[in-house]
């Protein structure tokens, strides 16, 4: 069992930035892929970002690229989502999701994909 624990979640004017953080407790943080993912009210989650086990595989929602970056440190078992110039419609609320993985540079992109997910941050972006 792996228990996931999302903070840095909040409001923020247009144009600022956030850094959410993942902690991973339970099972070894260095054998997962990890993923961030959003929901708006009223729509599906959606893919944010992912990071391969090692960090060398990354990759990201055409919506937040260049904007956003994932990062991990396996020492600390957390995984982070830099957020800068946010817009509104960034207004999610956030979820970090992990999966054990074989591979050390292999990396998922579907909600189906991950096997423990957080209970989610709230991410508020005003205009």
């Amino acid at each position: 069992q792996v228990q996931l624990v999302e903070s840095g979640g909040g409001l923020v004017q247009a144009g600022g930035s956030l850094r959410l953080s993942c902690a991973a407790s339970g099972r070894t943080f260095s054998n997962f892929v990890n993923g961030w993912f959003r929901q708006a009210p009223g729509k599906e989650r959606e893919f944010v970002a992912a990071i391969s086990r090692n960090g060398g595989s990354t990759a990201y929602a055409d919506s937040v690229k260049g904007r956003f970056t994932i990062s991990r440190d396996n020492a600390k078992n957390t995984v982070y989502l830099q957020m800068n110039t946010l817009k509104p419609e960034d207004t999610a609320v956030y979820y970090c999701a992990v999966r054990p993985a074989l591979y050390y540079s292999v990396i998922y992109l579907k909600p189906d994909d991950y096997q423990y997910w957080g209970q989610g941050t709230q991410v508020t972006v005003s205009s």
